[in-house]
């Protein structure tokens, strides 16, 4: 609707993943979290990822992801080494409306 969305600002339609962990994840996690986390980062850098982050309970991690579909994301957590060394087990990925300021959407 016309006017609906503040002058300045948008609603950027991005990816988040809920991710899983393992029953086993704490003993599984520490091989290959730095693997994980520099990879977080450079998807950081590239504007790819938004946030990343995991859950204190150890149930799990949540990713938000720009990317510009849902089946780009399914790859991005397919291909993350914690998922292809079991630390996460399942994952659910949805569509967000990121409310973010116009000068904050990077071109990609």
């Amino acid at each position: 609707m016309a006017g609906e969305v503040p002058e300045g600002l948008a609603i950027e339609q991005i990816w988040v993943a809920e991710c899983a962990y393992a029953p086993d994840a704490v003993e599984k996690r520490p091989a290959v979290r730095a693997e994980h986390l520099a990879r977080i980062g450079r998807l950081r850098a590239e504007g790819i990822m938004v946030e990343a982050g995991g859950f204190a309970d150890m149930s799990g991690s949540l990713l938000l992801l720009r990317v510009p579909t849902e089946e780009a994301a399914l790859e991005l957590v397919k291909s993350d080494v914690y998922w292809t060394s079991g630390v996460w087990t399942d994952f659910r990925i949805r569509s967000l409306g990121h409310v973010v300021r116009i000068d904050e959407i990077p071109a990609l």
